[in-house]
């Protein structure tokens, strides 16, 4: 494929996962670094996450796990937890894997993206979560 068919290709991808939020990234960089944009879209959408060897649902639980790792990943945490839950995980699952977080990289970063995840939820009608231990 060439320069425009994989952008073209990820684009698709990226709609299917993360819908208007995926784009509005995408946009947020058209004046700074639209090269960032193209490969965001490109590279980590038509490449990488177009590979079939893991189903959406798991990326986005591996992702979820290396935003909250990273820390100071709120946007893009964001992102993916709406794409989480456009790809079929539940807030439960989302929460329980924000959790199990807290084990590997500390409280406090577990904290800031379970407060982010809250923001989606909220955004989209879905708290109070009411099957959680």
């Amino acid at each position: 494929m060439n320069r425009e068919d994989r952008y073209a290709y990820g684009m698709k991808v990226l709609e299917q996962v993360d819908g208007e939020a995926g784009q509005r990234i995408v946009d947020s960089l058209a004046d700074t670094s639209p090269e960032l944009g193209h490969q965001v879209v490109a590279w980590a959408f038509g490449d990488m996450y177009a590979r079939p060897e893991l189903p959406p649902r798991d990326r986005q639980l591996v992702t979820l796990g290396v935003l909250t790792a990273l820390g100071g990943c709120e946007i893009e945490l964001d992102v993916h937890i709406n794409a989480a839950l456009n790809v079929g995980l539940t807030p439960t699952e989302i929460t329980e894997a924000l959790l199990h977080s807290a084990v590997y990289c500390g409280m406090p970063r577990a904290i800031n993206a379970t407060l982010t995840a809250k923001k989606v939820f909220t955004d989209r009608a879905l708290l109070p979560l009411t099957n959680i231990s």
